[in-house]
């Protein structure tokens, strides 16, 4: 289960796009926790935690 487009972000941290069958897409974006996750270039795709920040916000 991933994060949506437009959800906001549980925690900050580097997030993989994944397609719509589970397969990993060669794409990474960074988000600040709150922050909106942005459109992605396909529909069906969403986002999953790759890389979590290393400080006190990166935690859920």
């Amino acid at each position: 289960m991933g994060l949506k487009p437009g959800q906001k972000a549980p925690a900050s941290g580097q997030y993989g796009v994944v397609g719509p069958r589970g397969g990993k897409i060669n794409h990474e974006v960074t988000v600040v926790k709150g922050e909106p996750m942005p459109p992605t270039k396909k529909p069906g795709q969403t986002y999953v935690m790759n890389d979590p920040t290393k400080n006190k916000s990166g935690r859920p």
